[in-house]
């Protein structure tokens, strides 16, 4: 390279750490060995895993943590397919991160070059923008804008394609570089519409609720909605689950949204998580619902036509802001206490029996969290992972969103221990859920990032084999059955800490074993098979 000219892979590099971006999950390839390159010596940490999937979903949980843009890294062909999966997460969960992947070169388009597609067309539909690099002096300005559009409005995911060429020519630096605003955890405070008639709203209303999308979570957004709370003097909470409705984490919260007479989301799509609004559903209530994206306001509008009284194009965040700075009009104090009794509900548990099950797993979990520093707790899907977020809380939690994307549980734990390496990171998930990315577990030994996998393992897919139970019969299961494999001897041989539990008074020795090994564990529990908690 000459004195005053650097490779485009040099300027992605540099306009990625002048942005803030400090670590990045990546798998290695061919057409993205100048980043990996250009990385060596400066202050980009590359977190190299074992699958393409992964490397999504830790930037994800990566970003839920920090209030930043996660960032990954892949290469062309299948792993850009491997990765778009966390996109279809990313997006649900209205989580900001950056995948970048490598791709044919632009001089060899049209040509059949080596791994040529049109990576832009798969991932724009996945996407709040996609682009491609034609030119290398697009990087630092391409780079600074997308890290923007990450975060702007409702957050998501976005998309650089890298053509191998581009990130070999040489070309000077621009002068200066763009100019890009550091991702911050703040609530914006930028400019917001009238609130007059929101606010009104909510003062002569009797029974509001005030619904959160996943951008403004507690483990976003500590505090927030006790401050809401107390400032608009109603019921206010985060649905982020795909469950909804039947959100066991939610307890009896349907039967609030039955009762109220005003509804206000900020940031959370009128869906199917929201039974779409319907009269049935929330029979007395008008609505109020503030999104910019124009998907989500086309939702509201076609699912609640007249009873919609206003949509506000606006970010949810700078509206929650400013509504923290409202002063009550109403005493709401015992409907803000029946709320919060529904909501805090217990499911009924699963009875007694010779083997763990479910809810003792759980009991035992939050025994050992609430005891553990800094203590986060992931909850992936499927029937255990529903126990997990109906019994398990602590101040940051993570969950399979509301895609219902289920396997990231185990890479959303390496990206929570890159983010805050002084956190007790517990993962939950099931026998079926763990196969998706157990070689992370290495990935987490090399990388150094340690936290405790809990399976609870009963030899099957369980939502699907319930689901073959009650729809078909009982003499129609099949295809749903699981080894019972020892996990935890995988992850041994791995060189990490394994424990196979098959009795109650084992259980929390092995978890609290596991958290003092200081390695990536994995507690392979063999509980019984029952459904997940819910509500009638």
């Amino acid at each position: 390279m000459t004195q005053d000219k650097k490779r485009g892979a040099d300027h992605l590099v540099a306009a990625l750490i002048r942005a803030g971006v400090r670590h990045v999950f990546a798998l290695s390839g061919n057409q993205i060995m100048p980043v990996f390159d250009a990385a060596l010596g400066t202050d980009l940490r590359l977190h190299h895993t074992r699958h393409e999937g992964a490397t999504g979903f830790m930037a994800e949980a990566y970003a839920q943590m920090t209030g930043e843009v996660g960032v990954a890294m892949v290469t062309a062909g299948g792993g850009l397919g491997n990765a778009l999966t966390a996109l279809i997460s990313a997006t649900y969960s209205q989580t900001p991160i950056l995948l970048m992947s490598g791709d044919s070169p632009v001089s060899g388009d049209g040509t059949g070059a080596f791994q040529e597609m049109d990576q832009i067309g798969l991932t724009r539909p996945l996407t709040k923008a996609s682009e491609r690099i034609t030119d290398p002096a697009q990087f630092p300005e391409t780079v600074a804008r997308l890290l923007s559009i990450a975060r702007d409005g409702i957050p998501g995911p976005v998309h650089l394609s890298l053509p191998d060429d581009m990130l070999r020519i040489e070309t000077p630096a621009p002068a200066p570089y763009p100019e890009v605003t550091l991702p911050t955890t703040d609530l914006p405070s930028s400019a917001t519409p009238d609130l007059d008639r929101l606010t009104a709203a909510l003062g002569a209303a009797q029974k509001p609720l005030v619904i959160l999308g996943p951008l403004l979570s507690d483990t976003r957004y500590p505090g927030l909605a006790d401050t809401l709370r107390r400032a608009l003097a109603a019921p206010v909470f985060c649905v982020e689950s795909p469950r909804g409705l039947n959100d066991p984490m939610l307890g009896r919260w349907k039967e609030a949204l039955r009762e109220a007479d005003l509804v206000v989301s900020l940031g959370k799509p009128v869906d199917v998580t929201l039974g779409f609004g319907k009269t049935e559903n929330a029979p007395n209530a008008r609505w109020h619902v503030v999104t910019p994206d124009e998907r989500d306001a086309g939702i509201a509008r076609g699912n609640l036509g007249e009873r919609l009284d206003q949509l506000w194009s606006a970010d949810p965040r700078a509206v929650a802001q400013a509504l923290t700075e409202a002063t009550p009009t109403a005493d709401r104090a015992a409907w803000v206490d029946h709320v919060t009794t529904l909501i805090a509900a217990q499911v009924p548990e699963a009875a007694d029996s010779a083997r763990l099950d479910s809810a003792s797993v759980c009991h035992a979990i939050q025994r050992v969290a609430q005891d553990s520093p800094n203590p986060v707790v992931i909850r992936d899907g499927g029937e255990f992972g529903q126990w997990a977020q109906a019994l398990i809380r602590a101040p940051r939690m993570l969950t399979n969103g509301v895609s219902g994307v289920i396997g990231g549980g185990l890479c959303y734990a390496l990206g929570a221990r890159a983010a805050d390496p002084t956190a007790s990171v517990f993962t939950m998930m099931g026998d079926g859920t763990v196969g998706f990315h157990l070689p992370e577990f290495e990935t987490a030994l090399r990388e150094n990032l340690p936290f405790v996998a809990v399976i609870g393992n009963d030899h099957r897919w369980n939502a699907e084999y319930l689901i073959q139970q009650r729809d078909y019969g009982a003499d129609r299961t099949h295809g749903c059955e699981l080894s019972g494999a020892r996990y935890d001897l995988a992850v041994e041989a791995l060189g990490g800490f394994g424990a196979h539990v098959t009795r109650h008074e084992d259980l929390e020795p092995a978890l609290r074993a596991a958290l003092a090994s200081g390695l990536p564990a994995c507690v392979n529990v063999e509980i019984e098979t029952i459904p997940a908690p819910k509500f009638p």
